[in-house]
């Protein structure tokens, strides 16, 4: 069980790298990558944010239609998709819809990640699961920091794409945990 928890607290730190990555560096992307104007470069955190909330209201209805292990499949699957359409972008518009996809695939990982270890390892499960998976939002901006001295921003932005596709791939590793 103690390694279940784990996993799913890395599932939970694939996700919140990808919302703290979103959140520092998506406008600079936009402004300085693609030359959006200021308020269009703002208007990139808004997408994702929207779809994000969008995602997690209508959470509920998915997992019911889903199932959890294949919410956080198809999620990973099309934060990593939109995050590459979102970052390899040839102009503001396709990335913006980039951003929102990625905010609707990544919606519903985190929460269940963390129930999930809940549900496994009760308070202390959701504590691990939830200390790595905030580490991941405190982790992710400077990485990709790092990666955009290394590389470029939109290169460096391309691991969001990377981690969502692990935390799907963590989902199927898990599948029989997941459905629990």
């Amino acid at each position: 069980g103690r390694w279940l928890v784990v996993g799913f607290g890395l599932v939970a730190l694939c996700d919140a790298y990808g919302e703290g990555a979103m959140a520092d560096w998506g406008a600079l992307h936009l402004k300085q990558d693609l030359t959006a104007s200021a308020g269009t470069a703002a208007a990139g955190y808004a997408c994702f944010a929207l779809a994000m909330t969008a995602g997690r209201l209508s959470g509920t209805a998915l997992l019911g239609r889903l199932g959890r292990a294949r919410t956080v499949i198809a999620g990973g699957a099309v934060a990593a998709a939109g995050m590459l359409l979102g970052s390899l972008a040839p102009s503001v518009w396709v990335a913006l819809a980039g951003f929102a996809v990625t905010g609707l695939g990544l919606a519903n990982i985190f929460p269940v990640a963390i129930e999930r270890a809940g549900a496994l390892a009760g308070a202390s499960g959701v504590a691990i699961a939830s200390t790595l998976g905030y580490g991941g939002m405190l982790l992710g901006p400077p990485m990709i920091g790092f990666m955009a001295d290394w590389f470029s921003l939109s290169t460096a932005l391309t691991s969001v794409a990377a981690l969502a596709a692990v935390a799907a791939l963590i989902g199927v590793a898990t599948r029989r945990a997941l459905n629990g």
